[in-house]
């Protein structure tokens, strides 16, 4: 039932009334990519559906939304950030930051909101697709809902 599927990111949606879909598919734990098999799972184009990374700019962690086919540009992204720099976060503080485990990140319900940036692209199509805080569940809703419900700054930043 419902219960079952909550995370942070379903019952912060359902706080703030934003419609969306959920989508749960098996996960398997050898994948080389949890975004492209996400994508592959639930028979969508790997364009509308997205990945969260978690990067530090000049020290202070931040999120980025990139399309699953694509990588994060990071160069891109510490300049839509106002920074001069972006690295990889640590899996380990990423997790501890969003309370989240990694392959399971959403951008929405993190434990401290954090700075984050949305690839342009996403704003491109009807309805998108970021993991729902947990490994093996997407969830579905507008780009609109998605940037304004993680505050959301969008600009290219994926390659």
């Amino acid at each position: 039932g419902k219960q079952a599927a909550g995370t942070p990111a379903t019952v912060a949606l359902t706080k703030a009334k934003i419609g969306f879909s959920t989508h749960a598919y098996e996960h398997d734990p050898g994948a080389k990519s949890y975004g492209l098999e996400a994508a592959e799972a639930l028979g969508l184009e790997p364009a509308q559906v997205f990945k969260t990374l978690l990067v530090e700019v000049d020290g202070k962690l931040a999120v980025g939304v990139v399309p699953v086919d694509k990588q994060l540009d990071l160069k891109a992204i510490a300049a839509a950030a106002g920074g001069k720099k972006a690295v990889m976060a640590d899996p380990v503080a990423a997790e501890r930051t969003t309370g989240y485990v990694v392959g399971g990140i959403s951008p929405i319900g993190q434990k401290r909101p954090l700075l984050t940036v949305v690839d342009s692209t996403a704003t491109a199509h009807a309805t998108v697709y970021v993991s729902g805080g947990r490994r093996g569940l997407d969830i579905g809703l507008s780009p609109a809902d998605l940037i304004a419900v993680t505050k959301a700054r969008t600009a290219a930043i994926a390659r």
